[in-house]
């Protein structure tokens, strides 16, 4: 664990204010959920909170069924991070942060079909320099909140993602968030 230096007390409420400058590094905006953990030596741990995070096995398992049936990389994203990769481009993507655009497009819960060099067309990680040429972009949403995304990207210029591609992704947007509200 890194030491910060920073020393903080705990008010008569028990919260305790996390430095803004910890909060910008780690992406925690507020209103974010966080996990608490405690360990053996007495270290409170808090850590991002990742509601489809818990469907991780789940998600993978998706995302291979997807790419299998339309033969492009699938991405499942939460609000900071992919996390779950298949039909290639694994060390792209897994577990690097969201490029600010498709966290903006997440949070305003809109769904984006886009061709290389149209304006809607985003990097999809943060500093990414992936080349494929569609991208389907669908919010997964649970419980009335914008949690990640499901993500298809199409390296075959002749293979421009339309109607079908947008409606996959929406239905494994909806199922994902109704997995989450159970």
């Amino acid at each position: 664990m890194k030491a910060t230096g920073i020393v903080r007390r705990i008010d008569d409420l028990g919260r305790v204010v996390v430095p803004k400058e910890i909060r910008r590094t780690l992406r925690i905006r507020e209103g974010d959920p966080l996990e608490i953990f405690t360990d053996r030596e007495g270290e409170i741990i808090l850590k991002k909170y990742s509601p489809i995070g818990e469907l991780g096995d789940f998600a993978k398992q998706y995302a291979d069924t997807l790419a299998q049936t339309t033969g492009n990389v699938v991405c499942i994203a939460d609000r900071d991070q992919i996390i779950a990769v298949a039909g290639g481009a694994k060390k792209e993507f897994m577990n690097k942060p969201l490029g600010t655009a498709l966290e903006r497009i997440i949070q305003n819960r809109e769904t984006v079909v886009a061709h290389a060099g149209d304006k809607a067309f985003i990097s999809i990680v943060e500093n990414g320099g992936e080349e494929f040429q569609s991208q389907v972009i669908c919010p997964i949403i649970a419980e009335g909140d914008a949690i990640g995304a499901v993500i298809i990207l199409s390296k075959d210029k002749s293979d421009k993602a339309g109607e079908t591609e947008k409606k996959l992704a929406a239905s494994a947007a909806g199922f994902l968030g109704r997995q989450m509200e159970q």
